[in-house]
């Protein structure tokens, strides 16, 4: 097989070496891609929203699948372009991915149909919106209802964080047009896991479950980002928890999907916070998760391209998926000054030695030869064992070894984990 993935993020190298171990790959071409991606796939220079140009390529180079990494292109309807054309394409359409492109089209679905979430209210007026604010108790979530590369969530835990949020979100535009509309959350208290599940129509075939790290410093402090670190499995979660999230979260949402006539095909990705009450739904995602993907993805060990291919094809209950007992931790080494502004163009040293650890590039390029920084986040360094703790100090060492000017990244990424287990024992 011939397979097109497109995006240039950690994600979109996880998906690509986990398609690359399948034995019915030829060639991965990946658009426009990243120094990683390059290692194992042909780049193609073409951007993730340029669909005539993406379509036109697929056509022209005998593509047999394609597999859509990003929000952005899916919320726009690339999977409805591919199918236009007659392009074999893994991921929702336009009508089923708004259940990331819009959180409040999300939150009202999941109250329809009755599917634990927060608490909350919408806004299009940024008066109304500050009225209901000052009525509320703190800590309180505020929202961008549109897409805002992960970082249009803010939690506040005083009144002033929070008015100063919602005005820079809803009046000086900090998320663009992402921040027109507004979700105002209640503050849930809990474990945050992330679930996300092969899904086709209402068949839903969970993976295993990850925990990320969105904000930027160790202990949870700074702004939130894409995600700073995952680590899987979950050992402090009980399985009774998980299941529960999938019986009472993720399965009626796919079966509300098909109810509203627009049916889920693809990775469906469940933000969950475990409260005192039981898992309640933080936010949808329509793709592969990053960097979930890159600690889920290596423990699969059911061949990915048999999976997507029952899945377009419409037999994914057929499909038996299997997975490693490894754990995988992923430390995101990030360029100083994400997710604010950051330089561009700093030479990676130390990649080739980082031993028998996976390396996942997100932010880079190649120039005169070089392996540089391209992005906020440059790497996700993935260390796997037979626990939490060897997995964790496996990544780390090898975080270590490599340098950047500026390099940052968090210390305790999985550290919830060891710390429950401790507390246990």
């Amino acid at each position: 097989m011939r397979i097109l993935v497109i995006g240039r993020g950690g994600r979109e190298h996880a998906i690509v070496w986990a398609l690359k171990r399948s034995e019915k790959v030829k060639h991965i071409f990946c658009a426009p891609g990243n120094a990683g991606t390059a290692l194992l796939a042909e780049n193609v220079d073409i951007g993730e929203m340029e669909f005539d140009r993406l379509v036109q390529f697929a056509q022209d180079n005998a593509v047999d699948l394609v597999v859509v990494g990003p929000d952005d292109p899916l919320a726009a309807g690339i999977v409805d372009a591919f199918e236009a054309a007659g392009v074999p394409v893994y991921g929702p359409r336009k009508n089923a991915a708004e259940i990331e492109g819009s959180k409040i089209f999300m939150k009202n679905l999941l109250r329809k149909y009755g599917i634990p979430t927060a608490k909350y209210e919408t806004f299009t007026d940024y008066e109304s919106a500050l009225a209901y604010l000052r009525s509320q108790p703190v800590p309180i979530v505020i929202k961008a209802d549109g897409l805002a590369a992960g970082k249009g969530v803010t939690v506040c835990f005083t009144a002033e964080e929070a008015e100063r949020a919602l005005r820079e979100t809803m009046v000086e535009k900090s998320f663009g047009a992402a921040g027109d509309k507004v979700v105002i959350e209640e503050y849930l208290e809990g474990q945050e896991m992330s679930i996300l599940s092969f899904v086709d129509g209402e068949t839903v075939r969970p993976m295993v479950p990850a925990q990320d790290h969105k904000p930027v410093f160790d202990g949870d402090k700074g702004p939130n980002t894409g995600g700073m670190g995952t680590y899987s499995p979950l050992p402090h979660i009980p399985q009774s928890v998980i299941d529960d999230a999938i019986e009472n979260i993720i399965k009626p949402t796919a079966r509300a999907m098909v109810a509203e006539g627009r049916p889920f095909r693809g990775v469906l990705f469940a933000g969950l916070m475990v409260t005192k009450d039981g898992p309640k739904t933080i936010e949808f995602n329509a793709r592969f998760g990053d960097p979930e993907t890159q600690v889920v993805l290596p423990r699969l060990k059911t061949d990915l391209v048999d999976i997507i291919l029952a899945s377009i094809n419409g037999r994914l209950h057929d499909i038996d998926i299997s997975w490693s007992d490894e754990a995988a931790v992923c430390v995101v080494l990030a360029s100083e000054g994400y997710p604010g502004a950051y330089a561009k163009g700093l030479p990676i040293e130390g990649l080739e030695q980082t031993g028998d650890v996976l390396v996942f590039h997100a932010g880079t390029a190649r120039s005169d030869g070089k392996v540089v920084t391209s992005g906020g986040r440059v790497l996700g360094v993935v260390g796997l064992g037979a626990d939490i703790a060897q997995a964790r100090e496996r990544a780390y060492a090898a975080a270590e070894r490599i340098r950047f000017q500026g390099k940052h990244f968090r210390t305790d990424i999985a550290m919830k984990a060891l710390q429950a287990q401790t507390v246990k024992g």
